[in-house]
């Protein structure tokens, strides 16, 4: 296995690196703010619970919020898969990925939370 991407996987929400490829980083810097953007996309693995699909692309992409990397705000770009089912609607994965009512990740909210009150 490549190192980078164990590396990777070790940085990323559990969730994510199971179910996600990292496709791109990329580095931003927006006067004294350093950012970086992590670009994943859904690994092609149909939802169990339906029996006949077909692939369908990606959903617009999400942002998300996650620790801090190496003193960089961590800005995850999800794009979650779609698929038809035989009726011709829509079928994707369930996640709760994001901690509701944020658009962090759900260990980095509870930190957050338990960090500020």
């Amino acid at each position: 296995m490549n190192a980078y991407i164990e590396l990777a996987k070790l940085m990323l929400p559990e969730e994510i690196s199971k179910s996600f490829s990292l496709v791109k980083v990329e580095e931003e810097k927006v006067e004294q703010d350093k950012r970086l953007h992590l670009y994943l996309e859904e690994l092609n693995i149909p939802p169990d619970h339906v029996d006949v699909l077909k692939p369908n692309g990606f959903y617009p992409e999400s942002l998300m919020g996650d620790f801090p990397i190496r003193d960089r705000q961590a800005v995850l770009h999800l794009r979650r898969r779609r698929w038809l089912d035989a009726r011709g609607q829509s079928v994707s994965r369930d996640w709760s990925l994001i901690c509701k009512g944020t658009r962090y990740s759900n260990e980095f909210a509870a930190f957050l939370k338990e960090f500020v009150g």
